[in-house]
């Protein structure tokens, strides 16, 4: 599997690389959050929002578990496994969201996303390390997904 490498100077660079992914990810496209606490997965995932033009403010769901937002141009599953265990990971049933079963198919973003059991049958999975004041991040994922990566961060 090929990765590549990007470089975030800092918070709001976070931000817009997520505007980028929101404006361009089609509905189905499932998103591996992970990274250190206070690393930005949060914040990318409030660009991904932005970009998807969901008015709602963008919180961590990490004891709600799942926020749904239906109010943009398609909707965004956000999920945080920071307090799940990954035995219960399954009880959660996030597959129905990759799937898009039982619920309309949109852009789905799992923070802590190491804590799943298995790996959807499609992905792209970035991982956020502090570097200095930045971020470096490192993509991951499926062929089809990799190749719309390359076109939306360029």
């Amino acid at each position: 599997m090929t990765s590549t490498h990007l470089f975030l100077a800092n918070a709001d660079a976070t931000h817009r690389l997520g505007e980028k992914l929101g404006q361009g990810l089609p509905a189905g496209t499932t998103l591996l959050l992970q990274g250190e606490l206070g690393a930005g997965k949060t914040t990318l995932v409030q660009g991904i929002g932005a970009g998807l033009g969901i008015g709602d403010r963008i919180v961590s769901p990490t004891f709600t578990l799942i926020n749904e937002y239906d109010d943009g141009r398609i909707p965004l599953y956000h999920l945080d496994l920071y307090r799940v265990e990954s035995s219960e990971v399954w009880g959660l049933q996030p597959q129905l969201y990759w799937e898009g079963l039982e619920v309309e198919p949109g852009v789905m973003v799992i923070e802590w996303a190491e804590r799943l059991p298995e790996l959807p049958p499609s992905y792209l999975k970035l991982e956020l390390l502090y570097e200095g004041e930045g971020r470096q991040v490192t993509v991951t994922g499926t062929s089809a997904l990799m190749r719309l990566w390359s076109q939306l961060a360029s």
